[in-house]
């Protein structure tokens, strides 16, 4: 159960990550003003602070934008995305049905495709977000996950319905054709330099420098150890009980000229096999138990778990580990066993 954990809850936490890393990078976006330090959603700062930035060399677009996590209809939490009218946020949207909002105060949304989906919502329904009923004029596939778990308005009409006029969550920023990667943390510097209220960092970095972030992913291992060392007790009782059983065998390879080394390397042996097919079977629960998460309502397309060749290796490797771990105690005791046993039946 511990490889378990580790494959579900580590394979969220980094998913949560490489969603929304994925998200960012459908749009186009390289680097994100935001204010999100101390959590997960981004607390809302002025908007008259992009012009700060917008002229700076290297930078080629900015986009506004207010994103919150809500309670929409049947669905626990949804991503709603206000988007600058017109701004590069708009261009990886690929419709599906329906079309794109003909201006930024036509009181209607577009739905991904997830998002449609959760809802059970098509072209023409209306979808309640806060205490307004608005129209679904289009469902489109947005390039990522989290694009497509979204529901997606205008900025204007967002910043209206929360109550948040002339209020932004966050800049996404395209920088210079040819801008280099230091380039790009000098321009993070800078715009953090002119935004005191905000900070900027390269984007798919901002997430996992939040503190709500560190505490999911401390959270995370945290149980997974836990449930890891009650894996290490129950091996070593298990590694114990045959030990105990098997006495008389053990000490008729003694009497048969086994070093005691040899013994250990036996036990510990088998104690890693038992280790490695506790993993292989932990990684396929926790595998299943991913899936099952992720079809929950609860978190419905807002995150793809990572479940990646690393993790799975590193979840095996862990499990071998513990194997070996559980068996040391069982292999020193099994060492001291005296070939004299043998005589007993």
């Amino acid at each position: 159960m511990g490889i378990a954990a580790v494959v579900a809850l580590i394979g969220l936490s980094r998913g949560l990550v490489a969603s929304w890393t994925a998200g960012m990078k459908s749009r186009g976006t390289e680097i994100v003003v935001h204010n999100m330090r101390g959590s997960l959603t981004p607390k809302p700062f002025p908007a008259a602070t992009r012009d700060r930035i917008a002229h700076l060399p290297g930078v080629a677009a900015t986009c506004m934008i207010l994103v919150d996590l809500m309670s929409v209809e049947n669905a626990e939490l949804m991503i709603v995305s206000g988007r600058e009218w017109g701004c590069f946020a708009w261009e990886n949207l690929k419709v599906v049905s329906g079309r794109i909002p003909k201006d930024q105060m036509e009181r209607a949304v577009l739905l991904g495709t997830t998002a449609a989906d959760v809802l059970k919502k098509k072209v023409g329904d209306t979808v309640q977000i806060e205490t307004e009923e608005l129209t679904v004029v289009g469902i489109v596939e947005g390039g990522a996950f989290v694009e497509n778990g979204s529901i997606i308005l205008s900025l204007p009409l967002l910043q209206q319905i929360t109550g948040n006029q002339d209020k932004i969550s966050a800049i996404d920023v395209r920088v210079a054709a040819g801008t280099n990667d230091a380039e790009i943390r000098r321009l993070c510097e800078e715009m953090s330099r002119l935004i005191p209220e905000a900070h900027a960092d390269p984007a798919g970095e901002h997430l996992a420098h939040t503190e709500g972030y560190r505490v999911i992913n401390a959270m995370s291992w945290g149980t997974s150890l836990l449930a890891i060392l009650v894996g290490v007790l129950g091996v070593t009782n298990t590694m114990l009980m045959s030990v105990f059983e098997r006495r008389q065998e053990i000490a008729i390879l003694l009497a048969l000229g086994w070093k005691r080394s040899r013994i250990v390397r036996m036990i510990l042996w088998e104690s890693a096999m038992l280790g490695l097919l506790g993993g292989i079977i932990g990684v396929g629960l926790g595998v299943i138990g991913v899936h099952l998460m992720q079809a929950a309502p609860a978190i419905r397309g807002l995150l793809e778990p990572d479940l990646s060749f690393n993790l799975i290796l590193m979840a095996v490797t862990i499990a071998v580990c513990v194997g070996v771990l559980s068996g040391f105690y069982p292999a020193w005791r099994s060492s001291r066993l005296t070939p004299s046993l043998a005589l007993h039946g």
